[in-house]
Parts: structure tokens; C-alpha cells; sequence
């Protein structure tokens, strides 16, 4: 982190270079983040740059004692906001109640995997793909932050500036839902 912070220096002197680190260290999870929100890599490609040249330009703004990242990506949700609000995109409540409430268990399997249980969880993964495709953008960044970047609850709630109960109920209630989306489909 203080690295971090020796190249924002260094970048708001003038040297190009440090800035292209910082970029180095954050765009394969930018660009993972912004993928999994637009459903397309072509656009991703576009808003990762898009998202580095607004925090090039808005350096100086930042605030050393909070974390780098996290004011990054709080960019990037704020980018992805802006793109949804254009596109109107179509939502569903995920308080709508479905019928079938048997919940079949699911067993996550050992380190060592047969590959029986591979390709089922690959199934898996591309059935969740799907249906986060399909989720409303603003549950869907949530769970991409959480689940994919693997921020913590506390991160997610600064970057989109809500309660961290609010983040952890909602996180819940699209896992929930995407479970016994899952479940209906087995």
C-alpha cells in the first residue's frame, strides 16, 4: 500500500511511468469487474480505460487514508451506474417469492476433484453466469465485488456509499436467489 501511495505521488509530480504501474497492478480485476457488469468484453476493454483516464485525471482528489483500490473501483461503480441509467436496463424484484421451496443441499467436493464433479461445477459456474446476467445491474456489481473481487463487506459499502448491513442483507438475498434459481434448475 505504500507503494501505492509513493506512485501517486510520483504520478502527480508528472512521471507517467508510475501511473502505468498502478494500472499494471488493477487492470486484469478492473477489467474482470466491468466484464462481468456489461456481459461484453469489447465494452469492458472501453470502460477499464475509460475508468483509468477518470482516475488519471481526478488524482488529485484522492484521499491517502483510504485505500486505492477501493476509490478505484468506487470510480468504476460510478461509471457502471451512469452506463445502466443510459440503457434503462429491465429489472425483476429479488423479493418476488418462487414456489418450489425444497432446497436440495449442495455439497461443495474435496481438493481432489474427479472430473465428473469438474465439469458439473463448471455447469455450475455457467449457470451462475446466466443468471447474474439476468440479475439487476446494481445486484450483480454486488456480487461481483464481493464474490469475484473479492472485496469485504466494509469495501463495498464505501465504494457504494450504503450501510454495510444494507450490503451484507442484499448480498445475502442475490445469493439466496441465484441458490434456488440453481435448484430449479437441477
Amino acid at each position: 500500500m505504500n507503494d501505492e501511495k509513493e506512485l501517486i505521488r510520483r504520478t502527480l509530480q508528472g512521471e507517467k511511468e508510475a501511473f502505468e504501474m498502478l494500472i499494471t497492478k488493477y487492470q486484469n480485476s478492473l477489467l474482470t469487474y466491468i466484464s462481468r457488469m456489461t456481459s461484453s468484453r469489447e465494452m469492458a476493454l472501453d470502460f477499464t480505460q475509460d475508468v483509468f483516464i477518470k482516475t488519471y485525471t481526478n488524482l488529485h482528489t484522492y484521499r491517502p487514508q483510504f485505500k486505492f483500490s477501493t476509490w478505484l473501483f468506487k470510480i468504476a461503480s460510478n461509471t457502471m451506474i451512469d452506463y445502466w441509467r443510459k440503457k434503462k436496463l429491465d429489472t425483476f424484484s429479488i423479493d418476488q417469492r418462487h414456489k418450489d421451496d425444497d432446497r436440495p443441499q449442495f455439497q461443495l467436493p474435496d481438493d481432489k476433484i474427479s472430473i465428473e464433479n469438474k465439469y458439473e461445477l463448471f455447469q455450475i459456474r455457467e449457470r451462475i453466469e446466466d443468471l447474474l446476467d439476468i440479475l439487476p445491474p446494481s445486484h450483480r456489481e454486488l456480487f461481483v465485488l464481493r464474490h469475484v473481487n473479492e472485496f469485504s463487506y466494509d469495501e463495498i459499502a464505501e465504494i457504494k456509499n450504503i450501510p454495510v448491513g444494507t450490503v451484507k442483507n442484499r448480498v445475502f438475498q442475490i445469493k439466496e436467489l441465484i441458490r434456488k434459481k440453481l435448484e430449479k434448475k437441477l
